[in-house]
């Protein structure tokens, strides 16, 4: 049956340990099989090394990636006639912040496991300081998305 009225949407509590939203959605989305306090172990972890080698608190430093990682435009299809383009919008704030973290654990997750990045600590450290530094897997799938909206603002009039 199909839903009535306006979409309540759930808040993520802040983490135990920093008290911090963003934080308990980085553990959440590094989380598998339910397990928690494995995630929790991982990102805590990771977000400890990377702050005392950058000099910041764990809480600046996720707040930095995060703000470096958020696209700005994306595409979405739009079916006009018999012809699908591929039209420019702005992304929504809320999706900006869901769509960094995964980049951010996607990209920690395909870093190769040598050279020392052989647990998802070290990967998902690695990946912090690259997103600070402006490489890494998560900054180029932000700025392929971006590309991908600079090239198709032609189609912008399509947006509705």
């Amino acid at each position: 049956m199909p839903r009535k009225g306006p979409v309540t949407l759930r808040e993520t509590p802040p983490d135990p340990k920093y008290g911090d939203v963003l934080i308990q959605k980085l553990i959440n989305k590094v989380m598998q099989d339910g397990k928690k306090s494995v995630a929790e172990w991982i990102v805590y972890t990771a977000l400890e090394e990377a702050a005392q080698e950058r000099g910041m608190t764990p809480v600046e430093l996720m707040h930095k990636v995060i703000e470096n990682l958020k696209p700005q435009w994306e595409v979405r299809p739009r079916r006009v006639g018999g012809a699908t383009y591929q039209v420019p919008i702005e992304v929504p704030e809320r999706r900006q912040i869901s769509l960094a973290i995964r980049w951010l654990v996607d990209s920690a997750r395909n870093r190769p496991r040598g050279k020392g990045s052989y647990t998802m600590v070290h990967r998902l450290k690695a990946e912090l300081l690259d997103v600070l530094d402006g490489k890494g897997g998560a900054i180029k799938k932000k700025e392929d998305t971006h590309k991908m909206a600079q090239a198709n603002m032609v189609f912008s009039h399509f947006r509705w």
